[in-house]
């Protein structure tokens, strides 16, 4: 009927164009999970850039790549925050462990001690 708002289940074209019945819906989700996948990126760049300097620093005092002290309490800390946030403290700690598995992987590279 003309002017009657169309269900959500009828076909639309998606973000690519493709038309593969996409409702709007899902289009809004997406568009905001890959706003988000940007702002990840974006941040873990600036991470990343920190940690180098880091690393570099390292390497002129003559300290280790890792230490492990720290990141044990940096788990601890990732673990309470996923908690208090309701995100898999599991997940958290795996995240965080492949984090600091790069930035040693960096800091080794930079020169600092094995």
């Amino acid at each position: 009927m003309p002017g009657q708002e169309l269900p959500r289940s009828e076909a639309i074209i998606d973000e690519t164009g493709s038309g593969s019945g996409v409702p709007p819906e899902l289009l809004e989700f997406r568009k905001s999970i890959d706003n988000l996948d940007a702002a990840v990126i974006h941040i873990m760049a600036e991470r990343f850039q920190i940690t180098q300097r880091v690393g570099v620093l390292k390497a002129e005092l003559g300290l280790p790549a890792s230490d492990p002290a720290r990141e044990k309490a940096q788990i601890a800390r990732m673990r309470r925050l996923a908690e208090d946030s309701h995100l898999d403290p599991e997940f958290a700690e795996k995240l965080l462990n492949f984090i600091v598995s790069e930035v040693v992987r960096h800091h080794t590279e930079i020169g600092c001690q094995g």
